[in-house]
């Protein structure tokens, strides 16, 4: 690494549930300069706006509250700061929020800066944008919830350079979280393509948290992983050319390895030498791993190529009801009862011409692969699923009720039923000129008349 100034950032989450312990282990022993959480994916973001039109101070992460108490103390006194989406749907109530515990643990001058400008609904509504299936957006009418475009690292930067201790964002592209403070503390030019790309990657071997460090890719017996219930997070220590070393904490469980970062590098792109980021195309194809020692690795190569112009947009909206049901069967035969089963329901259900189509499987034989690859020796016992769409709730329900019935109406041994019914949610993507947002930070300066 040389001996140039060095940034420590560690990532404290890979999605909204995530486990809290590890990065209450980094923000108390990591030394780090950054803690970032990513939190924030298409659905959980339509879910908070729902959440926000019921009622007006929610909308943001619901574990915003015990991810702040458990590292807000430990992080001012260690000098780290913090930078998360979980502003979701509602950053300036988030921004209330971790004032508030900021204040309850004596830290009433505790700087927070919003992240504004994804929202982006009335931009589409207003510029016929089309989605990505060739409808206009505006078709959609009064079942569209939200449109949030992924927007880049500069206003994270800019809010760092204010003085930012916490940064809160709603939807900022994954990479561009880690990316911000990069930028801000090298420097670096936001038409520097090559390092944008090498900062793109940082963010996005970082972005999932405990994926790096063996979570997704252990598999016993071919990809090993020693002490998953402790499973550390990684830390990346980056310098000013974009080369980082990635380690996680002595004591915590995982591992940090070629293979472990081969997998994440290819985790969720398209193209590896043309991944469309806010900020810059990364190009990943000569990437470059190197491992250090136990746990411990260099990662260089990533280049760029100037940035599209646009912003990819997450829509979602209103898509009826989905009616659920379950059953289980086990013992000799289980496997044709449960066919049995699912030929009933077939018939039962195509006798509601208000349902949509249904789906069918055996939880145990079928259920992700289909009939084609699930092959082999007969399973001891099966789960019958079965879902439809409808656009009333009270036709959706009669799925689980139908799977209910078998109970008594056969056939022989069911049991474990389970029925519900959820709002269905439907997710597209669409593009926008860069030029028609306008994101920007603004420093929380509490409730504003």
């Amino acid at each position: 690494m040389g001996k140039s100034k060095t940034l420590r950032i560690g990532a404290g989450a890979g999605y909204s549930g995530d486990r809290i312990e590890p990065a209450i282990a980094l923000a108390e022993r990591g030394a780090l300069d950054y803690l970032v959480f990513e939190c924030l994916a298409e659905r959980t973001i339509a879910d908070a706006q729902l959440r926000r039109r019921e009622q007006p101070g929610a909308g943001f992460d619901p574990f915003l509250d015990a991810r702040m108490r458990a590292v807000l103390a430990a992080c001012r006194r260690n000098g780290t700061r913090i930078i998360s989406n979980m502003g979701a749907a509602n950053v300036p109530a988030a921004a209330a929020r971790v004032a508030a515990i900021a204040q309850e643990h004596g830290l009433p001058d505790l700087r927070i800066a919003t992240i504004l400008g994804d929202d982006v609904l009335d931009i589409c509504l207003a510029g016929d944008v089309m989605l990505d299936n060739g409808q206009n957006i505006g078709a959609l009418g009064d079942r569209l919830i939200s449109a949030n475009a992924y927007i880049g690292a500069a206003p994270i930067a800019a809010a760092l350079a204010a003085g930012a201790e916490v940064v809160l964002t709603g939807r900022v592209s994954d990479p561009a979280l880690f990316l911000g403070p990069l930028v801000h503390e090298f420097r670096w030019g936001m038409d520097d393509w090559d390092i944008l790309g090498k900062g793109t990657l940082v963010g996005h071997l970082l972005e999932c948290a405990g994926q790096l460090c063996g979570g997704y890719f252990a598999d016993p017996g071919c990809k090993d992983v020693p002490d998953m219930a402790h499973l550390g997070f990684p830390i990346a220590e980056v310098d000013e050319t974009g080369e980082a070393r990635f380690s996680k904490l002595s004591g915590t469980g995982g591992r940090i390895d070629v293979a472990t970062a081969s997998e994440q590098v290819l985790y969720e792109i398209h193209d590896p030498g043309r991944y469309f980021q806010p900020d810059v195309i990364a190009d990943f194809s000569r990437v470059e791993i190197e491992q250090l020692g136990e746990d411990s690795i260099a990662v260089r190569g990533a280049t760029g190529a100037p940035r599209s112009g646009k912003l990819k947009v997450s829509v979602s909206y209103h898509d009826g009801y989905i009616g659920e049901g379950q059953i289980s069967y086990a013992g000799p035969g289980a496997v044709a009862r449960g066919r049995l089963a699912i030929d009933i329901l077939r018939e039962r259900l195509s006798e509601i011409p208000q349902l949509g189509q249904a789906h069918f499987s055996l939880i145990g034989l079928d259920a992700l692969h289909g009939a084609r690859l699930s092959q082999g020796t007969e399973p001891y016992e099966v789960r019958v699923r079965v879902l439809a769409r409808a656009a009333d709730q009270a036709v959706a329900a009669k799925v689980g009720q139908e799977v209910e019935a078998l109970y008594t109406n056969g056939p022989a041994g069911g049991g474990g039923a389970m029925k519900l019914v959820r709002a269905g949610i439907g997710l597209a993507s669409a593009t926008i000129a860069e030029s028609l947002a306008h994101p920007r930070f603004e420093m929380w300066e509490g409730v504003r008349s």
